[in-house]
């Protein structure tokens, strides 16, 4: 009898024209974009070198799957019936937050070195290309810092605890904790972002008021203290409520969670505040101009994070087409894959180069640097998070399929991508912003037109559209046209970041692809750019 051959079905078990799977990654050596625009902003680069080595390790991204995939719990009442109030996370969500909270993502800023503001725009953008949900209490923790400078004996007991670098998320009262974060709890359920319709009261007792009301959104609701808005006697005011007092816990009642398309490692809920003692922070009735200082500097970071999103996607897109081929050629080499992977890096490029560079402005000292910040902030969020989703879109079919699939991490990357859209304002809100900006505060006007033309001369697609810019808007809009205006002057601003702290190849082809030349609307339908130049900015590999 005649042996049986050996079956070769064995062969289509083999892994075959699949990327290499993907251990540690430095995000800062292998980011020549990033490395050129934080140096330009004053960043401090020895920081991020560090930092960057750390949080890319596959360690690190390990911990973001488990954050992600055991979601944060509610835990309303222990056994007895008492009343807890508290949220259970997984301990990969404890172990993202020392690592950040110890890299001074919430407190770089505040101590005294050179690029603060800017070293801490950078850690966002690194940190969102690894967890993203992580990213929202340690970004109110640190833009907490400045509001609180509205009362000097809270800044005094709270702000030595924020910038501690130590993250403790034991519930137990701030006197006992080396470390703490600050959250926030401002949106009611009939006003949105409408603040006046806040229907919380503050009534005073002694030197804390009691609150009562319902607040439809609570960020990090295991904070140890949160931001919010009440009607005072005076008016609309800013309290700091802490969750636990000196003898037990404060009346802060945890609803319920929500149930998050994603950012799904952080928790969001909705609270009610039954007679919670708060301390007031600054006058009567000057609530929004107080809590505005938070809410300003957490727009740098909804500004830095889209960035950061897109990097991690295109990153991942690029390590796909330069090991898988199609047709007997590697996908990078073909015309068409190029086009679309080039289009895409000029919106992830000017998104990182336009947001570090308002991050300098946070850095500076003059009135022109704070007007600028304050102008700048908004033009970077509104185009930043617009661009974002239809990036990560565009780069998940690169895959193809595979790009639909969870282990890649791309899906979580295309959930999270509306998020800094919608939070501390939405395109709307930052529009109207925008344009009540430069009604009120003249010299934000000054310093956003010194800026524009400080990069006049070099280019003459630019100067071609900055003009038809001036010619089309020669006064401010009306409200219907905002959003046109607002996309215009941030893609002009944009540019014009691109000349001063990119080499010709990119900003030329920003300007090209985006300003001077005619195009479709998806990506890659645009003329001819320099496309080896422009992917090269991704890093290692660029061809």
């Amino acid at each position: 009898m005649q042996d049986t051959p050996p079956p070769a079905a064995t062969l289509w078990h083999d892994a075959l024209n699949q990327p290499a799977l993907r251990g540690d990654l430095d995000l800062w050596a292998s980011d020549p974009a990033l490395r050129a625009h934080a140096t330009a902003a004053g960043a401090d680069a020895g920081h991020l070198a560090s930092y960057g080595a750390r949080i890319g390790t596959a360690e690190m991204r390990r911990l973001g799957d488990e954050a992600n995939r055991h979601a944060p719990e509610p835990v309303l009442f222990d056994t007895g019936g008492r009343r807890l109030d508290e949220v259970r996370f997984h301990p990969a969500y404890h172990q993202l937050m020392q690592v950040g909270i110890g890299a001074g993502y919430a407190a770089i800023a505040y101590e005294g070195g050179q690029g603060g503001h800017a070293t801490h725009a950078a850690m966002v953008y690194l940190t969102s290309q690894v967890e993203a949900g992580v990213c929202c209490p340690m970004t109110m923790t640190y833009a907490a810092v400045p509001a609180l400078k509205a009362d000097k004996a809270l800044f005094a007991r709270w702000v030595p605890k924020l910038i501690a670098r130590t993250y403790d998320g034991m519930p137990r009262p701030l006197a006992r904790k080396a470390g703490a974060t600050l959250g926030m709890a401002m949106t009611e359920k009939q006003g949105g972002s409408d603040l006046r319709h806040t229907n919380t009261t503050a009534t005073p007792e002694g030197d804390l008021y009691r609150l009562e009301g319902h607040k439809w959104f609570c960020s990090a609701p295991m904070s140890d203290g949160f931001l919010t808005l009440a009607q005072a006697s005076g008016g609309l005011t800013c309290f700091l409520v802490p969750r636990w007092l000196e003898d037990g816990r404060n009346a802060i009642h945890l609803q319920r969670l929500k149930d998050k398309m994603g950012n799904r490692a952080n928790a969001s809920a909705e609270i009610e505040y039954h007679g919670a003692y708060a301390h007031r922070l600054g006058d009567e009735g000057a609530g929004v101009s107080t809590i505005i200082e938070m809410v300003h500097h957490t727009r740098l970071d909804t500004a830095l994070a889209p960035a950061g999103l897109m990097r991690a996607a295109l990153d991942q897109a690029h390590h796909w087409v330069r090991q898988r081929s199609v047709a007997d050629a590697m996908l990078i080499d073909q015309p068409l894959m190029r086009q679309v992977l080039a289009d895409l890096c000029l919106d992830w490029e000017g998104a990182l180069a336009l947001g570090m560079h308002v991050a300098r402005a946070f850095d500076g000292t003059t009135p022109g640097d704070r007007a600028f910040a304050r102008l700048g902030v908004a033009l970077a969020k509104f185009i930043n998070n617009k661009l974002c989703p239809g990036v990560i879109s565009e780069a998940m079919e690169c895959l193809g399929g595979m790009g639909y699939v969870e282990e890649t991490g791309m899906p979580r990357l295309y959930r999270e991508a509306p998020l800094n859209s919608i939070w501390e304002g939405s395109g709307n809100v930052i529009c109207l912003d925008i344009l009540r900006t430069l009604r009120r505060e003249p010299l934000a006007g000054e310093s956003l037109s010194a800026e524009l033309g400080a990069a006049t001369g070099h280019d003459r697609g630019f100067d071609a559209a900055l003009k038809a810019h001036m010619q089309q808007f020669p006064k401010l809009p009306d409200l219907a046209q905002a959003r046109w205006y607002c996309e215009s002057l941030a893609t002009l601003l944009t540019a014009s970041v691109l000349i001063r702290t990119a080499p010709n190849e990119i900003s030329g082809a920003y300007i090209a692809a985006r300003l001077a030349g005619p195009r479709g609307r998806v990506a890659g339908a645009m003329g001819q750019i320099d496309c080896a130049a422009v992917l090269a900015r991704l890093g290692t590999g660029g061809r």
